[in-house]
């Protein structure tokens, strides 16, 4: 592992650590403390779940929410490991509205587990993780997903501030949308026709036909 730290810009004395890791997510996390920064690049040896298990080792019990765009298959146990720690008092999942299809049963386990209004579906692209209790509010987010890709990843934790203040705000307003809610409700929920005009918004709307 290869450190850097920089505390002579205004950035440097928020973002106190910056990491190049080749081994697990706990040894590139370091010790978890109040206001703590880390900027870290991997080679995709460890997943945002990694990532946040490694957190939660530190911090304890803890109430949880996740960003993601979908989970794949070899993702789910990854999923049903997460919903089932003990550690995790509450959890919060945004995810796209097209993830219900492929995801149905993994979001229906993760409603009976942490309640009927714990899912929010909006349109959505965004990797983050939050942690949240009596002693820490860690928000991590970066290029990785919920699995491990064996390619050049990065990840930015930082604990408290406005970064995590702003994302818990986001996601208290965001409407709680049926599981049959149209994709027009979740395009609204997230508010994306107030930064774009509906001429540019047109060529998004519709079914979307995947390469393969």
């Amino acid at each position: 592992m290869i450190e850097a730290r920089n505390m002579s810009s205004a950035v440097g004395v928020r973002r106190t650590r910056s990491v190049e890791s080749l081994r697990a997510a706990a040894e590139c996390i370091g010790a978890v403390t109040p206001g703590m920064s880390l900027f870290a690049i991997t080679r995709g040896q460890f997943s945002m779940i990694d990532a946040a298990l490694a957190c939660l080792d530190q911090t304890g019990p803890a109430t949880i929410s996740i960003w993601t765009w979908t989970v794949a298959e070899y993702e789910i146990e990854c999923m049903e490991r997460l919903r089932k720690d003990e550690r995790i008092l509450a959890g919060r999942l945004i995810i796209d509205a097209g993830a219900r299809g492929r995801n149905a049963g993994l979001i229906r386990q993760w409603q009976s587990t942490f309640g009927a209004e714990s899912v929010r579906y909006v349109v959505n692209h965004a990797k983050m993780f939050t942690i949240m209790n009596e002693r820490f509010k860690l928000l991590l987010r970066g290029s990785m997903n919920l699995n491990f890709n064996p390619r050049f990843e990065q990840l930015d934790i930082t604990e408290g501030g406005e970064d995590f203040d702003l994302v818990q705000r986001i996601e208290e307003e965001l409407p709680v949308l049926a599981d049959t809610a149209s994709g027009a409700e979740a395009y609204k929920a997230s508010r994306v026709s107030e930064a774009f005009d509906a001429d540019q918004l047109a060529m998004f709307m519709g079914v979307k036909v995947w390469n393969k």
